[in-house]
């Protein structure tokens, strides 16, 4: 069974982990060119929609790797 430090650890790494994942996304959405949303949602721009999913990718394999080690 594990033991609550540990659960506990774990839970603090998730949290921080998507914190910094919503900081890192907000941060690369501010400095693209447009708005990334209006452009996904009300023009339907496939590309950008696939850029933003790339990205949001990278960002959560980095924050994986430096929160495992």
């Amino acid at each position: 069974m594990v033991s609550l430090e540990v659960f506990l650890a774990t839970l603090l790494y998730a949290g921080l982990g998507i914190v910094i994942f919503i900081v890192s996304f907000v941060l690369v959405d501010k400095l693209t060119p447009g708005e990334l949303w209006k452009e996904i949602i009300e023009r339907q721009n496939m590309a950008v929609a696939l850029l933003a999913g790339a990205v949001a990718i990278g960002i959560s394999s980095i924050i994986a790797a430096a929160v495992h080690g």
